[in-house]
């Protein structure tokens, strides 16, 4: 049982830290996403487009990470405001977005209670982000409540069929999660969906593919993901040497297996569920 007396209080309350949301914090401030997200940044451009956003619209991106879709929604024109748990990657984004002169805020902050006031935003987005909150019935309430009656939320989740499923499914085969934990690819069913999104007054769902691109072969990659992916630096951290050696061999084959590329490259397709809710 962890020890919430050991763990640092929440400044805003003085009351300790949840150890939940510490331990999903932990998960995503190990290694350096930054350097993942880098090899789908032209799909979440494509994601943002799909939307249409106008001039001055409020939009919010949940778990943002280091910017992908808050980015690409501030160049075009949207009021962006930017939310992620982990504290690096908002500085990463932070620095992005002072370097292109886009007027984005970014903030440090847990999907599962947003600082914000209830119908803060006409449009709430997330791609592979909110789908990994510890519990998905606060983070799914909190979309609802932040978005403005006929406003949207749009999500990318990964399916558990795709390739990032089948990736995720290997390493929890490896290190299960901890009891109790929700399995984070429900979130890429679409039934779940439509049960968490219940206070929406439509939700669409389609299945859409992203494209992976590192200048590495899968091999490298497999070593980019472990070095610097949290939840497969946490995976491997948690293993000893011979479940290592094992980790990392099925994860080569899967990448192997899927690489459309030369193998001095890779290049591979990843299915993911798009929603669309209206509020």
């Amino acid at each position: 049982m962890t020890d919430t007396t050991a763990l640092p209080a929440d400044p805003a309350s003085n009351a300790p830290a949840d150890p939940v949301t510490e331990r999903v914090r932990a998960t995503w401030t190990a290694g350096d996403f930054g350097r993942i997200a880098t090899g789908y940044a032209p799909g979440a451009a494509e994601f943002i487009a799909r939307l249409g956003l106008a001039q001055g619209e409020r939009v919010l991106d949940v778990a943002c990470g280091t910017g992908n879709l808050a980015l690409p929604a501030a160049r075009a024109g949207a009021l962006t405001t930017g939310i992620d748990i982990a504290p690096n990657l908002i500085a990463q984004a932070t620095e992005s977005a002072a370097a292109e002169g886009l007027a984005v805020r970014f903030e440090v902050g847990d999907a599962e209670a947003l600082p914000y006031a209830d119908a803060s935003f006409d449009t709430v987005v997330s791609m592979f982000g909110v789908m990994f909150a510890a519990r998905p019935e606060r983070a799914a309430a909190e979309l609802l409540r932040v978005t403005r009656p006929g406003g949207r939320i749009a999500l990318a989740n990964w399916t558990p069929s795709g390739f990032i499923g089948q990736m995720l499914r290997i390493v929890v085969g490896h290190v299960p999660p901890p009891p109790g934990s929700v399995p984070v690819l429900q979130w890429g069913d679409e039934d779940v969906v439509r049960e968490r999104l219940a206070g929406a007054t439509r939700v669409d769902c389609v299945r859409r593919r992203i494209m992976f691109d590192y200048p590495c072969s899968p091999a490298e990659t497999v070593r980019l993901f472990r070095e610097w992916y949290g939840p497969t630096v946490r995976a491997f951290g948690a293993l000893g040497e011979d479940g290592r050696e094992r980790l990392e061999r099925e994860l080569v084959a899967l990448w192997s297996d899927n690489n459309h590329a030369d193998g001095s490259t890779t290049r591979l397709e990843s299915e993911y569920l798009e929603v669309m809710a209206w509020r």
